[in-house]
């Protein structure tokens, strides 16, 4: 399970990064709210733990936007306020779930495995883009129900911005994915993989983009006609 944590207490933080990887959890870990944001477009969660009080912009503006976006993705609120009123404000905004500070780890961990099985229900294991399906049981790709035959390099590139569809994905990023899953990659090499997968994926109406000096963007082409 892949966790976001946006908290601006470097000591809470280290605590809470250090307990909660040892109970098994995946953890991205922010500071501030604007970083928070750059995640959130760069990455999919299972659940994302929000400060209210961060530098710049706020835990319940970073919400508000989350929301605004159609961004479904549980949060869970910590915070050193416990005012009624604070909870209902944050509750309404799309908060789905609130917690004072101080608090103990166990219940935090509790806190986060409901919301996950909360959500668990409503997502399928196969997204799509277009005509362009994943079906992550199997982790096999497919236009219109035709097998796509990818090299293991070339699967780990086009999964890597599949599960970030329509959101910018950095040649680090996906360098970082290919090596995971077969060798260590330059970002150098991402290029070739990403040029054979643009003549692989012609038959489909997913288009992978290039925003220079950023990265890629695989979106549904047929979408925009």
């Amino acid at each position: 399970m892949r966790l976001l944590l946006v908290e601006d207490n470097e000591e809470l933080a280290h605590w809470l990064a250090m307990t909660l990887t040892h109970d098994g959890f995946m953890l991205d870990r922010v500071g501030a709210g604007e970083a928070a944001e750059d995640a959130l477009r760069a990455s999919t969660y299972d659940v994302v733990l929000l400060d209210l009080n961060l530098p710049g912009v706020s835990g319940k503006t970073v919400l508000r936007r989350m929301r605004e976006r159609g961004d479904a993705t549980p949060v869970l609120i910590l915070t050193a306020t416990g005012a009624v009123d604070e909870k209902v404000v944050c509750l309404g905004a799309g908060a789905d779930d609130y917690i004072v500070k101080p608090f103990d780890a166990r219940e935090l961990v509790a806190r986060i495995k409901v919301l996950a099985r909360r959500q668990a229900p409503s997502r399928s294991n196969r997204v799509r883009c277009g005509n362009l399906v994943y079906d992550m049981d199997r982790l096999q790709f497919a236009i219109d129900d035709a097998p796509l035959v990818l090299t293991p390099r070339e699967h780990a590139v086009l999964e890597a911005l599949m599960l970030r569809a329509r959101k910018t994905v950095s040649k680090a990023t996906l360098a970082e994915s290919v090596s995971a899953a077969d060798a260590p990659t330059s970002e150098d090499a991402i290029e070739i993989y990403v040029s054979r997968l643009r003549r692989k994926l012609e038959a489909s109406s997913a288009t992978i983009i290039t925003l220079r000096g950023l990265g890629y963007l695989l979106e549904d082409g047929a979408a925009d006609e």
